[in-house]
């Protein structure tokens, strides 16, 4: 027999008016976007389903993507100019900030005032999907100590946390607020990493959600996603304090 409660929805139908925290739209800095012409085709796809206000999060990871308040701005002011000459892109509000590695030079960014926060007092940091940074924690006290409050990018696709012991919990107890990528509603990262993203929306652990789009082939597979009402259930009081954060 149907039932109309297993009845799935486009999750883009929910994101009208959604303010994206955290995707690397900006083009050559990182693994994201490679060219202007890319990151304003990106920009007109989000805008096709209602997200027209971004927050720009390229990768500060040292060895690997050594980006500056200076590239990044250099990258920024590429993606205005090509939007100039966009008329339907008029109403694009675009901020900039940086998803910062906790490596070996985190610290010393920070001590320095090198970091990139988002909205003033929020820092998106993410570690190795492998095991937890040696100076994890003490990182996560200096960026306190600095009056932020830090933003952990998406904890489901973490391999070392799981819901057992309450290892969540724990990182939850270090005064982390956690992001949620939209991908990990689907199969996209895996099966392992939906799971786990949907225990922790259960759990009301999640605190944000963001795209972190990458490419355009990431940004197709967000508008192919379908998602139960109970998820819709679950995830609208997050979009919705996304935005009121972000704002």
């Amino acid at each position: 027999m149907f039932n109309i409660f297993s009845k799935k929805s486009f999750l883009i139908d929910s994101l009208d008016g959604f303010i994206d925290i955290h995707n690397h739209i900006l083009p050559g800095i990182d693994d994201g976007a490679n060219s202007v012409r890319e990151s304003v085709d990106l920009i007109r796809e989000f805008g096709a389903f209602g997200v027209n206000k971004f927050i720009c999060t390229p990768h500060i990871m040292d060895n690997y993507y050594p980006n500056t308040s200076k590239t990044i701005e250099t990258a920024y002011n590429q993606v205005l100019t090509g939007l100039k000459d966009e008329m339907d892109l008029k109403n694009v509000k675009i901020h900039v900030a940086a998803e910062h590695m906790i490596d070996s030079n985190f610290e010393n960014l920070l001590s320095k005032n090198e970091v990139m926060p988002l909205a003033e007092n929020y820092i998106l940091v993410e570690m190795s999907y492998l095991q937890e940074s040696l100076n994890f924690k003490n990182a996560i006290n200096k960026i306190k100590d600095k009056g932020l409050f830090p933003i952990f990018a998406h904890p489901e696709r973490y391999i070392y946390l799981t819901h057992q012991k309450r290892s969540y919990t724990a990182v939850k107890n270090l005064g982390m607020l956690f992001q949620l990528n939209l991908l990990s509603l689907s199969n996209h990262y895996g099966k392992d990493v939906r799971r786990k993203a949907f225990k922790l929306l259960e759990n009301n652990q999640i605190d944000f959600i963001a795209s972190d789009v990458h490419n355009m082939k990431h940004l197709l597979k967000l508008k192919e996603i379908q998602v139960s009402q109970k998820i819709l259930k679950l995830i609208a009081p997050v979009i919705e304090k996304t935005i009121y954060n972000f704002t």
